[in-house]
């Protein structure tokens, strides 16, 4: 790792990353990273960044954290797509089986790994991965949409080049239960993730007291919102525990997963945040990356199935803020990019660059009501993570 990284951030994408296609009815619809690629382009982000692409990562590669077993069984469905094997999370509605399934996400993985080796070399102080974060693959079973775990291959290749401390923050609607279970007992890596609670959401984990295994206790952090979040409780949980926890770690990298469901619009989660409260917490995200490990910050996609109103606007933001050059809320989305939304899905796209909304909150240190549900998640989760990191709960 060098000392002084570049200033000029780096995007990973290439068209082959939309094959991670589960078909036609699926609801992580491919067509959210070209729609999201047409208005970055649009927008005239792409000039603000070094575009990169990436190769696959090899059976190698994927076995730092998947099993040997399980990759096998991947590569054999995905040549012979008619079979399933549920014992590994793929087929049904969720996972379906599709042809080139492994190649897909193996690149994914290695878009990842290319967003981490330009990090740590020093190449670029900031990357961006649009169509990875794919968080609920456990080391021997897909689950949630996801057959690789490409940030924690990305996590897992920074440790193997001898980084010491990588803190990891998943802002996404679900659970970060992938990341965190690879990572469960290595006190290297800090998960961090702020999430739609388990009583009401899939996976159905993420409670404030799983705070991480044996010699690894502490390194875990959950905070589990109320379904009906918006963005004035999201963001004063948001700043009520990240970055406390972050700064206390102290990592020498920084990763995240913008998972954007957590969008009112979207049709599988229970949150209400804006556009203009999910960009409020991509700009504080870059403030800690900048303040703690020196800038160096690897960023993914994640989930969001409100295809044309909300994923493309809001991981533009992500990427102009990844770059440094940040997109105005009021801006217009561009003519061009309307049209190709009306062509490629015969909806009506959104004409702004915001929903309108305040990212205003009240901050933690103002005082704690015990009536709110919302209050009570919030000190659930620094009583219960707090002291394991030397952290005061009630400062």
């Amino acid at each position: 790792m060098t000392t002084e990284p570049s200033g000029r951030a780096t995007l990973v994408f290439d068209d082959r990353l939309t094959s991670y296609d589960f078909g036609p009815s699926h609801p992580m619809a491919p067509v959210r990273v070209e729609l999201t690629m047409r208005l970055a382009r649009e927008l005239g982000l792409l000039e603000t960044v070094d575009v990169v692409g990436a190769e696959a990562a090899t059976v190698d590669q994927l076995t730092r954290v998947h099993t040997a077993a399980y990759v096998e069984k991947v590569q054999k469905l995905s040549a012979h797509p008619v079979h399933a094997d549920l014992s590994i999370g793929l087929g049904g509605d969720d996972n379906p089986v599709f042809g080139g399934m492994h190649e897909a996400s193996a690149l994914v993985a290695g878009a990842s790994l290319e967003a981490a080796r330009r990090v740590w070399s020093g190449e670029t102080r900031r990357a961006l991965n649009v169509s990875g974060g794919l968080h609920h693959a456990m080391r021997h079973t897909a689950s949630g949409f996801c057959i690789y775990n490409d940030v924690a291959l990305a996590i897992q290749w920074l440790l193997d080049q001898g980084a010491e401390r990588v803190a990891y923050v998943d802002v996404d609607a679900h659970h970060g239960d992938g990341v965190q279970a690879i990572f469960w007992d290595d006190p290297r890596v800090l998960t961090v993730s702020v999430h739609e609670g388990p009583q009401s959401l899939f996976p159905g984990t993420g409670w404030a007291t799983e705070t991480g295994g044996p010699g690894a206790e502490g390194t875990a952090v959950n905070v589990p919102l109320p379904p009906g979040t918006s963005d004035a409780g999201w963001l004063r949980a948001f700043h009520a525990v990240v970055p406390q926890v972050v700064r206390e770690f102290e990592p020498q990298v920084l990763v995240t997963q913008h998972g954007c469901d957590s969008h009112m619009d979207d049709p599988l989660t229970n949150l209400m945040l804006s556009i203009d409260g999910q960009r409020a917490s991509y700009l504080a995200l870059r403030e800690l990356a900048e303040e703690v490990p020196g800038g160096r910050w690897i960023a993914t996609g994640g989930g969001g199935y409100a295809v044309t109103d909300v994923v493309p606007r809001i991981w533009s933001h992500l990427l102009g803020i990844v770059a440094g050059h940040d997109v105005d809320p009021e801006a217009p989305t561009p003519q061009g990019w309307r049209d190709a939304v009306r062509d490629l899905t015969g909806v009506d796209p959104p004409h702004r660059m915001t929903d309108g909304r305040s990212a205003g909150y009240r901050p933690w240190e103002l005082g704690y009501d015990p009536a709110s549900w919302l209050d009570r998640c919030i000190e659930s989760a620094r009583r219960e993570s707090f002291p394991l990191l030397g952290l005061d709960p009630v400062l």
